[in-house]
């Protein structure tokens, strides 16, 4: 069964989902549904907590003046 839902969103916001879900053939229903699917799905949500080797590591580089050119470049040099 299917039910309406009311979404109140800025203009802006609303031409943007109508604009991508043309681009992707779909409508923005299935799109919004296709987002809560995937919010839902036991794929996203996560099978065990970190281990603590993993959790002492999260952040670490955040203070870091790497971004992510420096890392495509590493890559480049890397695979020549």
């Amino acid at each position: 069964m299917q039910t309406k839902l009311t979404l109140r969103l800025e203009d802006q916001l609303i031409e943007q989902a109508k604009s991508y879900a043309a681009q992707a053939g779909k409508s923005v229903s299935q799109v919004v549904a296709d987002y809560f699917k995937l919010l839902t799905s036991e794929k996203t949500k996560p099978t065990s907590p970190l281990t603590p080797v993993t959790q002492s590591l999260r952040g670490l580089l955040r203070e870091s003046k790497l971004d992510e050119k420096d890392y495509k470049k590493y890559l480049e040099e890397k695979h020549l």
